[in-house]
């Protein structure tokens, strides 16, 4: 069954187009170089997740984050070639990918991207799942055929260092607690969540997974110095690190852009982290 985007989706575009048609980005002296050049400019973001709970053997173990591709077209592509080779020069040891593969369900451009993506590997895999711009099937069908191992409300259990480790995964239209904590039930005590959208904090905080990643927010696309990224106020993480409870949580800026071709204070990146070891969890407060 096709689903189009949600409607929180919507209102953020129609942030974003008011952001540009209003001129904010020559106010700050960005809009033009946001959107010739800083869209364009991928990096890569080294950073350090402490893991509550996170097994001696896995103390360092790094983790690349390539997430919003929203390939379009030629610019697109490129953008995307570029990530993936900062991707794969850094020798990460899993690789996951965050979802929106494609802009608005756009048939046109799954293959394509799955296309791109098949050059990555990792020691222990690559893994994905799919955000609130892409088709379901199809881009689990191509995604799968190029060595991605989609995770579409679905867990599987790793071995790495002598260690275990679960990895789940939840679609962007899955919300219920229950989903996540029957997902959950059985595994291993180091779970590691990738989830696109990062309103998911809630729930795993209340479940007490150890680590989430996250994209879908762009950091925001546009941020504006002085009142920040408007369009993604919303969000618990709107990019970076954060920690609630036993939680730690990495929200990532992403490649793409959407709905404005335009990125203002918020360079796309490959994020590149490494764990670190907290030695247990604290007890979580009675709600």
């Amino acid at each position: 069954m096709m689903r189009r985007p949600s409607g929180e989706g919507l209102s953020r575009r129609g942030v974003l187009r008011a952001l540009a048609a209003a001129g904010v980005g020559v106010v700050v002296g960005r809009g033009a170089h946001g959107y010739l050049y800083e869209r364009h400019r991928v990096g890569v973001t080294r950073t350090v997740l402490p893991v509550s709970g996170l097994p001696v053997p896995l103390d360092g173990l790094r983790i690349a984050l390539l997430t919003d591709f929203h390939h379009t077209g030629d610019e697109a592509a490129t953008d995307i070639q570029r990530a993936i080779e900062l991707a794969r020069a850094e020798k990460p040891d899993l690789i996951v990918l965050g979802g929106d593969y494609v802009t608005l369900q756009d048939r046109r451009f799954i293959e394509p991207c799955a296309d791109l993506l098949r050059t990555l590997s990792a020691p222990f895999g690559v893994f994905g799942v799919i955000g609130n711009h892409d088709e379901e099937v199809e881009t689990t069908r191509e995604l799968k055929r190029r060595g991605v191992e989609m995770l579409n409300d679905a867990r599987t259990t790793l071995t790495i260092r002598g260690e275990t480790i679960d990895l789940i995964g939840l679609k962007f239209w899955t919300r219920q607690p229950s989903d996540l904590a029957r997902l959950m039930r059985g595994g291993t005590t180091t779970t590691m969540l990738i989830a696109h959208d990062p309103r998911r904090l809630v729930q795993a905080t209340a479940l007490n997974v150890p680590l989430m990643l996250s994209g879908h927010t762009h950091g925001g696309q546009i941020v504006i110095p002085g009142l920040g990224a408007i369009a993604a106020k919303k969000f618990p993480v709107i990019s970076g690190m954060a920690r609630r409870e036993n939680t730690t949580a990495f929200v990532s800026r992403g490649i793409g852009t959407v709905y404005v071709p335009c990125r203002i204070n918020c360079p796309p990146e490959v994020a590149l982290l490494t764990l670190q070891r907290l030695a247990a969890p604290q007890p979580v407060r009675a709600s």
